[in-house]
């Protein structure tokens, strides 16, 4: 890397770091691929949904400059007196599978990306409830499609309901959450209770034409926390 290209990606990396800091108070290696425009956030929602294999697969940079804008990133949160935080990340799947960031699975390397880099003016209390929020497992998306007509990739079946994987599209049967009630949206009382006793729970969504995104429209919850809830 030439010293005007390692210039201009210092400047990147700490603005990209600098402006994570200030809107949440720590700051991780995907913050920063995200914010110098190496890493879409589709594709890391696709990573977030277990359909990439690594990260590192889906950024867009050789693997010398990704490595570069890492260390780079390191020497700032430690310039800065930030505090290292290992966090857990895992899929937004029910398996809830370890996802993973590098192309080698190097254990070093996974604990780089994993940790994240707190401000030293939260207090103690604080750095530990953010760290708790950031390891917690992502909630679970269903989605109800617009096309009624597709077919599950795992079965050939289909239903009102699907979870995308990285084949396609799956029923909530060959995902093991078929079991599981619809609540949906309006009581937003008994959705937190029905939510909170509830072991296993996922989101449902619809992807709206007019606002072109995806709007929740209710949970899918244990029957006997939906009974408890009522």
């Amino acid at each position: 890397m030439s010293r005007k290209n390692k210039v201009q990606l210092v400047d990147r990396v700490a603005r990209a770091a600098e402006a994570a800091l200030a809107a949440k108070s720590f700051v991780s290696a995907i913050d920063i691929l995200v914010g110098i425009g190496w890493l879409d956030p589709g594709a890391l929602e696709r990573w977030r949904r277990g359909q990439v294999d690594c990260l590192e697969g889906a950024v867009q940079a050789n693997l010398s400059r990704v490595s570069e804008a890492m260390r780079l990133f390191r020497s700032w949160a430690t310039a800065k007196g930030l505090f290292a935080s290992p966090t857990d990340y895992v899929a937004r799947t029910p398996r809830r599978q370890t996802l993973r960031f590098s192309r080698s699975g190097n254990a070093a390397i996974e604990a780089a990306y994993r940790t994240q880099w707190v401000s030293p003016e939260l207090s103690e209390k604080k750095r530990e409830r953010l760290a708790e929020k950031a390891s917690r497992a992502p909630e679970l998306v269903v989605v109800q499609p617009l096309n009624r007509e597709w077919q599950c990739h795992r079965c050939g079946g289909g239903g009102d309901l699907l979870m995308m994987e990285d084949p396609g599209p799956a029923c909530l049967r060959c995902v093991g959450l078929d079991d599981l009630e619809y609540l949906p949206s309006g009581d937003a009382l008994l959705t937190r209770r029905a939510k909170a006793k509830s072991a296993r729970y996922a989101v449902v969504v619809h992807f709206s034409r007019t606002r072109g995104r995806y709007e929740r429209q209710g949970l899918l919850v244990e029957p006997r926390a939906l009974a408890d809830a009522q």
